[in-house]
């Protein structure tokens, strides 16, 4: 049993042998400026101020995440109301108060490598690039391309009204400019979030009797699948996750299409919106046992 000794239970700790008051004793002679200790001190800064910057991050991204999905409420009432100009102007305030939060993310990421912070900032991006896509299909009937929304992200600002804040250009009289760019990643995410808002504005419409829409927005949704399609499994694993969500609103909207078209006739237009409804969640339970 000797030869065995420390099987079996606990394994003493090389330090054990000391006397505490030796520990301590040397706890108390630790030179503080050496250069390790102080490399390891300038370590914890780095990494504290990196932390603090994290949480910063995800605190903007979460109000532009809130703010976006207002702008989107308020755009789905653009089937209801006859005045549409409107509310596709109090979008558009509602997107500038979400590009200076983004400017803020901006300029928290100055001089820094944003990919180190991405995760922080990417579902925030994701819902502002459904926002904007979303108003952007209702004013043209077209899908914004991500060069049109990071056009839009580039911020400029005169140097006086920035003296106040720490910069390394205080000195100079140039104006400040900050960008942020988003994603090829979270653009083909928010574009694939936008689908699902797609096939709501097809079923309200419906249900305010416009019978045009749908079949618009069935061609429209069609394009985007196949373009999803042609990246497949060969995209992020994000990308390819939400290939599923993008054909259950397609097949909802070709649904409703072809009650239209079948049975348009013999279904009062009050109605409709209600049948859709059934028909739509009758499908996901199929969606559900395959």
């Amino acid at each position: 049993m000797s030869g065995k000794e420390g099987t079996g239970g606990f394994r003493k700790r090389k330090h054990d042998n000391f006397p505490h008051g030796h520990r301590r004793e040397e706890k108390d002679n630790l030179n503080y400026s050496s250069a390790v200790i102080m490399a390891f001190k300038s370590f914890q800064v780095e990494l504290d101020t990196r932390h603090d910057k994290y949480e910063r991050l995800v605190k903007l991204s979460r109000d532009i995440t809130i703010e976006s999905k207002r702008t989107i409420f308020l755009l789905h009432r653009i089937t209801s109301t006859p005045n549409g100009e409107e509310i596709l102007m109090e979008s558009e305030a509602k997107l500038d108060t979400v590009r200076q939060k983004i400017k803020q993310v901006a300029q928290e990421l100055m001089g820094e490598d944003m990919y180190q912070y991405h995760r922080a900032i990417s579902p925030g991006l994701q819902e502002y690039v459904e926002a904007v896509s979303f108003q952007y299909f209702i004013k043209t009937r077209s899908l914004v391309s991500i060069e049109e929304i990071n056009r839009q992200l580039i911020f400029t600002e005169e140097a006086k009204e920035e003296e106040t804040k720490p910069s390394s250009d205080c000195n100079s009289k140039q104006d400040h400019t900050w960008n942020l760019k988003v994603t090829p990643v979270d653009y083909l995410l928010g574009v694939a979030d936008l689908t699902g808002e797609l096939m709501r504005m097809c079923i309200n419409s419906v249900g305010n009797g416009d019978m045009d829409t749908p079949f618009e927005l069935s061609q429209f949704l069609r394009q985007i699948y196949d373009g999803f399609s042609y990246i497949g499994n060969t995209g992020p694993y994000e990308v390819s996750k939400k290939l599923y969500t993008l054909k259950q609103s397609l097949a909802k909207v070709e649904n409703a299409c072809y009650t239209l078209k079948v049975r348009g006739s013999e279904i009062p237009k009050h109605m409709l919106a209600d049948v859709f409804s059934t028909k739509a969640e009758i499908i996901d339970q199929e969606d559900g046992l395959s």
